[in-house]
């Protein structure tokens, strides 16, 4: 079956069954003449990396009903987005956000680019994003290439080469298919196709719209398809947590350094991270340790961190954080790993 066939069918399965997302244009929508808002694409699309589709959706509503328009997020403060972001993960792309947003208004009015070299040239927007808000916002024919597309060309032409090796393979693969017709509605039916039909495990082979062509389907081989490099154990890391709480209810915390992990984010002031991790309270009191730790695995290593709090006088003066009212202080504004520090330690300091 040539490129032209796999595409036409893929397309016309995607007419019946696409997905329905807050940020998504349908294929009726289209021929409606319906355009994509590129904000929401972009911001979808930033979201989504290494994020599921389930874990998105709130945040993205959240975003948009408080944000929307890309101006709007431009003009909003730092903590605010951080704050919102809170709990999504990977804090980069939440200080990405903001400059990608404040350099579309400030250096193009407040529309973005509108091709993939145009959008490379915003903070933030690697080749990935770049392509797919180019495609589906734009409807350029920029290839798009993530997991599922990934795992869709392994099988689809039965490659055996390991990811990562194999990511230069597949997205020449991935680029022979993409249209010039189309090829917005086509980036979203590819992904589509491996969310809802050739899924990791037990894909569903009998009412795939590739059924036909593909190859690994025809060897038997694609439930073990892609194949991948075995990943080195992650380490573990330990760390201190102090959670301080003043007389008339104020929480000490710290925002972190905009470098590094967590970066921008609210946290509670600690130790350093590593194997050995040394004692550093913001001030002094009489920390207790508890029993409990907080236990997160980032991208490289496992976090187990240990929670020591402490009841504070009105006019205590930390080294390190401020003193935040209790009004003002919203648990969901921490990142995951410091809200389970909360977690823990709040019991212990609900009244003095």
């Amino acid at each position: 079956m040539r490129e032209t066939e796999l595409s036409g069918a893929l397309l016309a399965w995607y007419d019946r069954h696409a997905r329905e997302m807050p940020w998504r244009t349908g294929p009726a929508e289209r021929r409606a003449g319906l355009r994509p808002d590129p904000y929401r694409v972009w911001l979808s699309e930033v979201m989504l990396q290494q994020t599921t589709v389930a874990a998105v959706r709130d945040y993205f509503e959240r975003f948009t009903t408080r944000w929307p328009t890309v101006a709007d997020l431009a003009a909003a403060e730092d903590g605010d987005v951080m704050g919102e972001w809170a709990g999504l993960g990977y804090y980069a792309r939440a200080r990405n956000l903001l400059k990608c947003a404040r350099a579309v208004v400030a250096e193009h009015g407040g529309t973005f680019p509108d091709s993939r070299e145009g959008l490379l040239s915003l903070p933030g927007i690697g080749p990935y994003t770049a392509g797919a808000v180019a495609a589906i916002a734009f409807d350029r024919a920029e290839v798009v290439v993530d997991g599922n597309v990934e795992r869709v060309m392994a099988r689809l032409h039965d490659v055996h080469t390991p990811l990562p090796a194999a990511k230069p393979e597949l997205t020449a693969l991935a680029e022979a298919l993409t249209p010039a017709a189309r090829p917005g509605d086509y980036a979203q039916a590819v992904m589509d196709l491996g969310a809802t039909i050739c899924t990791p495990r037990n894909p569903a082979c009998g009412i795939c719209p590739w059924r036909d062509p593909c190859a690994a389907r025809m060897a038997g081989t694609a439930p073990e398809l892609p194949k991948k490099t075995p990943k080195k154990p992650k380490p573990t890391r330990l760390g201190i947590a102090y959670v301080a709480r003043r007389a008339d209810g104020a929480w000490l915390l710290e925002r972190r350094p905009d470098k590094g992990l967590l970066g921008g984010m609210l946290g509670w002031p600690g130790s350093d991270w590593g194997e050995a991790p040394q004692d550093a309270p913001p001030l002094q009191a009489d920390w207790q340790a508890l029993e409990a730790e907080a236990l997160h695995t980032f991208t490289h290593f496992h976090l187990r961190l240990a929670v020591r709090v402490a009841h504070v006088p009105e006019g205590a003066n930390p080294e390190r954080g401020s003193f935040l009212p209790p009004a003002a202080f919203r648990p969901s504004d921490l990142p995951t790993v410091m809200r389970k520090a909360f977690d823990l330690a709040r019991p212990a300091l609900e009244t003095p």
